[in-house]
């Protein structure tokens, strides 16, 4: 059971402000036009998961979703997983409905850390959309192509997509920290025609050149065509060293910014290809239907983070996270997207409450690692930094603690929605998120998402509440994946979310649904420990000693050990401090003390690194499979692939 049911919320929205969301004015629209009752946010639950196509139906025309056609069914083979289909008849354009402003206000405002700072108009960006796509369609781009982008977060970046998607093209990008390897891993599956890429990018006050990873990768990639650079650390990038490249100014010359051709195509017509971490295998090719993603993340940013024309979004992302893909869809809600590039630490770590200062944040969204990283540098926001624009700070990544909770409210800001959120690349979107009109309680995800019908489920498939277990989902929803790619007969699709449970989506959280219909993760089912056969989060371990100031971080893995799983914990310590016989003592005495005697690690190690993917999330896995001296079949989807000889061989792992 959670262990602060009871307590005091740390915020509660007040009446004003509930009676001012667009979740509010989105329930009254659906008490109106369908003669219910939905009180609270447990009855619209209720209601868009026990009536579906009225809920999905009702949402596209209060999305105001630009469409060719909607047609008469929302949905068919709803009894079906996978199978189902949302829109069967409808024909739609994504970049047409994030297209909808043409005015001089800002539409993107781009920061590189401390070196570039720019902003585009909407006028701006769809006078470059247009041009790119006329570009992108003299190449010979149409309905299904590939177009990649090995690119940084910037305003281009976004362009380019819109581009392609305008065409009916398949967007996919990475960020350019990727290796040579990782990019061929995800880009040689899906054979782009045309890779858009920046000449470098600034991180950590270093300045990094692109091209020759790109000049390395494109040799074995020759489904590529064109090479589109976008200068970033030049103002001219010089394009001669990569072959068939050209700059994005000389791509677009000739061609005159006007209306764009948009290219209007069934609802689950490919928009994206979304890649696994990769970190135990090849990364697996989720593609992702343009209308499912659309109205989700429609309904994502309007309803559950209280988006609305004219405020200002920011996530902290890059191109090879699903955020980026996520944020993007905040201009269907005619939002202001804010963009950093870099590192959240450069040149100091107050950059982005500089960011949030400067132009007016409404939403800042971040990762649990981050606020656990400022917490303990000693940052106090609150007394440096105004932040009155922010209405809601969204955290994920991992599960965000108790204890990062209590940061926030105290360190951060008062008086603003907390939003834990989670759900992932599998749905490019959330299963579970905030709720604007509701209390944020300590350590809680506020609510499941509408028209999600997830439940958790016991070993023995029984939903359960106040216990940990999988995070199922029930029904369909629309922003499932529409296939893998290169997986002809479903197979793989199938055995990633429908081996476990017939039918059910299975997602490979551990989580438990609390007494206030919040939930809390306790890991990756995947790492979840099991000592004694009792299955035990990792989050759970982590909580109690990321308390500890003397220590950075951890990672907590399972080892075989005696026939059974003794739990090993791995400390990053803080800078002068040691792993000292007395520290591993409270370690373990917190953790008996706030779990249970079989969280409690056996053994204890300090270790200098811990490797974690691109989109900095720790790679419990990867960690696993060096102490049982298995071989990590994909180090290029980590960032820091080195760390992991850090945990090959340590003596300490070899005795009782």
């Amino acid at each position: 059971m959670n262990d602060i049911a009871g307590a005091k919320p740390l915020w509660q929205p007040s009446t004003e402000q509930v009676a001012g969301t667009t979740l509010t004015a989105f329930t009254r629209e659906l008490e109106s036009r369908y003669g219910v009752s939905l009180p609270d946010f447990a009855a619209l639950h209720a209601f868009s998961v026990d009536e579906a196509e009225k809920f999905w139906d009702a949402f596209w025309d209060f999305a105001g979703i630009i469409a060719e056609t909607k047609g008469e069914r929302v949905l068919i083979d709803g009894d079906k997983m996978p199978g189902a289909q949302f829109f069967p008849d409808a024909k739609l354009n994504f970049a047409e409905n994030l297209l909808r402003r043409r005015d001089d206000s800002d539409a993107l405002v781009f920061w590189s850390e401390d070196k570039v700072k720019r902003r585009m108009s909407w006028a701006e960006l769809h006078a470059l959309v247009s041009k790119l796509s006329q570009a992108l369609k003299a190449c010979g781009v149409g309905p299904g192509d590939r177009v990649a982008g090995f690119v940084p977060n910037m305003p281009e970046t976004i362009a380019a997509m819109l581009a392609a998607t305008s065409l009916g093209a398949i967007w996919t990008s990475c960020s350019p920290d990727f290796g040579v390897r990782g990019v061929l891993d995800r880009f040689g599956q899906t054979e782009p025609k045309v890779l858009f890429t920046a000449d470098g990018y600034f991180y950590n006050g270093k300045t990094i050149e692109s091209l020759p990873r790109v000049r390395e990768f494109l040799a074995e990639l020759p489904s590529v065509e064109k090479v589109v650079v976008m200068p970033l650390i030049h103002d001219e990038p010089d394009c001669s060293s990569v072959a068939g490249a050209e700059s994005i100014a000389e791509f677009t010359k000739g061609f005159e910014a006007g209306e764009i051709e948009y290219v209007r195509l069934p609802f689950n017509h490919p928009l994206y290809v979304m890649y696994s971490s990769g970190t135990t295998g090849v990364p697996k090719c989720i593609v992702h239907g343009a209308g499912g993603s659309l109205i989700n993340q429609m309904k994502e940013h309007m309803l559950h983070t209280d988006t609305k024309p004219g405020d200002r979004a920011f996530y902290f992302t890059t191109c090879g996270w699903m955020m980026w893909n996520w944020l993007v869809a905040g201009l269907a809600c005619e939002a202001t997207l804010l963009l950093f590039d870099g590192s959240p630490f450069a040149p100091s770590g107050n950059i982005l409450f500089d960011f949030a200062d400067a132009e007016k944040m409404t939403l800042f969204g971040t990762s649990a690692k981050w606020i656990d990283a400022i917490n303990k540098g000693g940052l106090v926001p609150k007394d440096t930094h105004d932040l009155s624009t922010v209405k809601v700070m969204t955290s994920t990544g991992s599960p965000l603690v108790p204890e990062s909770f209590d940061f926030v409210y105290d360190k951060i800001k008062a008086d603003m929605q907390l939003a834990s959120i989670s759900g992932g690349t599998d749905i490019v979107g959330c299963f579970m998120l905030g709720n604007p009109n509701g209390p944020v309680w300590r350590g809680e995800i506020q609510a499941l998402g509408l028209g999600m019908d997830v439940q958790v489920y016991d070993d023995d498939g029984n939903p359960v509440r106040g216990e940990k277990g999988e995070l199922v989902c029930c029904k369909p929803f629309p922003n499932m994946p529409v296939m893998f790619w290169n997986d002809e007969d479903g197979s793989r699709y199938r055995g990633a979310y429908f081996e476990k449970y017939d039918n059910i989506w299975c997602h490979g959280d551990f989580v438990e649904l609390t007494e206030h219909d919040g939930i809390i993760v306790y890991g990756r089912s995947d790492a979840t420990l099991n000592p004694g056969g009792v299955r035990i989060g990792t989050a759970e371990i982590y909580r109690q000693v990321e308390t500890f100031p003397q220590v950075l971080e951890a990672i907590v893995i399972g080892q075989d050990w005696d026939n059974d799983t003794r739990v090993v914990l791995f400390v990053r310590m803080a800078e002068g401090e040691d792993l000292t016989e007395d520290l591993q003592k409270e370690i373990r005495t917190r953790v008996r003390t706030n779990c249970t005697p079989r969280h409690v690690p056996a053994k204890i190690v300090a270790i200098d690194d811990i490797p974690r993917t691109k989109s900095g999330k720790i790679t419990e896995l990867a960690v696993r499979d060096v102490v049982h001296g298995r071989a990590v079949k994909n180090q290029e989807a980590l960032a820091n692939p080195e760390a992991l000889k850090l945990y090959e061989g340590i003596a300490t792992l070899q005795e009782d």
